[in-house]
């Protein structure tokens, strides 16, 4: 069995972070391992207090892994801070990495800011030019390009411009406000869109997470990125189809729903 690694906070209600991809892990096929960077008093209305890790223990949480269970994918989610980053950054160099898929959590599905200032910079530094793809939605695109997108040509100028800037393929989600959820691949050399129809499922808790670790999975099961990406995709897209109730917990990653699935 393929092995993922993802290094992102805890939701204490199940529906996103680390709970959320170890789940999505399971149902595709993969051995999940997690690095824990906070702790989070969160549900899904909103994010109420959050406890960071130390860089130290950061660090000894990665050597666990690494030097025990090599992980084929790595995906990064919520880390709020520059040392917290800087240390995921040294660690992945050190151990040479493989398939670094980072979602770039800045703002949460309830609007809660999860990433400080400060920790911009880092993150742009240090974590994208390492990866193999990046996930964020329109408004971290809009940060990270540096532009507003309000059409699907913005978004292909967007995901331009962060190719550029820090040399990864771009997954620009359009969920957010762009028509339907067609999401653009551009991995440097063409475009790719992915079409998706807008579901009316408000419980949308946690699907960021869940989409990165799908395309993670994908990556360590050697699917190219594009059919990570389409797999991830239809994953995503089949559970809030079928109106599964994110707001109980179970998020696109119930168990009835994988097991069908698989």
């Amino acid at each position: 069995m393929k092995t993922v690694l993802t290094i992102a906070g805890s939701d204490c209600s199940g529906g996103a972070g680390i709970q959320a991809d170890l789940k999505t892990m399971l149902a595709n096929g993969v051995y999940g391992m997690s690095a824990i960077t906070a702790l989070t008093a969160q549900n899904t209305t909103g994010v109420y207090g959050i406890l960071e890790v130390s860089p130290e223990f950061l660090a000894s949480q990665l050597d666990c892994v690494f030097q025990d269970i090599r992980p084929d994918a790595v995906k990064t989610g919520m880390v709020g801070s520059s040392a917290l980053i800087r240390v995921i950054g040294e660690k992945l160099k050190e151990y040479k990495a493989d398939n670094l898929v980072v979602d770039p959590v800045m703002v949460s599905t309830s609007g809660s800011r999860l990433l400080r200032e400060d920790a911009v910079e880092a993150l742009t530094s240090v974590l994208l030019p390492m990866a193999a793809v990046i996930t964020p939605n329109i408004p971290e695109a809009e940060v990270l390009s540096g532009m507003e997108i309000h059409t699907p040509e913005d978004m292909e100028r967007a995901a331009e411009r962060i190719y550029e800037t820090y040399g990864c393929a771009v997954l620009c989600k359009g969920g957010h406000s762009i028509q339907d959820a067609n999401d653009l691949l551009f991995d440097g050399r063409e475009r790719t869109w992915f079409q998706g129809k807008r579901i009316e499922n408000p419980n949308t808790h946690g699907t960021g997470c869940t989409l990165s670790s799908a395309i993670a999975s994908g990556l360590a099961k050697e699917l190219t990125l594009k059919e990570a990406v389409r797999n991830a995709k239809e994953y995503i897209s089949g559970a809030l189809a079928a109106g599964l109730d994110l707001g109980a917990g179970s998020g696109p990653l119930d168990h009835g729903f994988a097991m069908r699935n698989r």
